[in-house]
Parts: C-alpha cells; sequence; structure tokens
C-alpha cells in the first residue's frame, strides 16, 4: 500500500554541478536552484492531463536549431 502525499518531501538533487531542491508537495512539482524560492512548478493536474508533454513539445519545436538559419 502507498504512503499518502499529505505534506511536502523535500529532496536535494545535483544536475551539471548545480544543486537543486525538489519538493513534492500535493499541488504538484517544484525545483528551486538551492539557495533560492523561486523556481519553476508543474501541477499534478498539468502533469495528468498532458498539458506538460504538449508544452515541452512546443518549447522544443521553438527552441534555435544551432544550425545558422
Amino acid at each position: 500500500m502507498a504512503t499518502k502525499l499529505d505534506k511536502v518531501l523535500k529532496r536535494e538533487i545535483e544536475l551539471d554541478g548545480q544543486s537543486y531542491i525538489a519538493s513534492i508537495s500535493p499541488d504538484g512539482i517544484k525545483v528551486t536552484k538551492k539557495g533560492f524560492r523561486k523556481g519553476n512548478e508543474i501541477s499534478w493536474r498539468s502533469i495528468i492531463s498532458g498539458d506538460a508533454q504538449l508544452n515541452e513539445d512546443l518549447n522544443r519545436s521553438i527552441e534555435p536549431s544551432g544550425t545558422g538559419e
């Protein structure tokens, strides 16, 4: 049986030499650079509905391709 998520869980992660805090709460997931308050946040509703994937696909489609066009 899984434990119900009823409070914020925080874990430190390291990516490319930078430390971040991942906060998992009943509202969603938030990732902030360690020592900062503002970060990227996404709600569970966005993840479940597929909006998160749609956003990622859109961002990827408008990123510069690096081909010098």
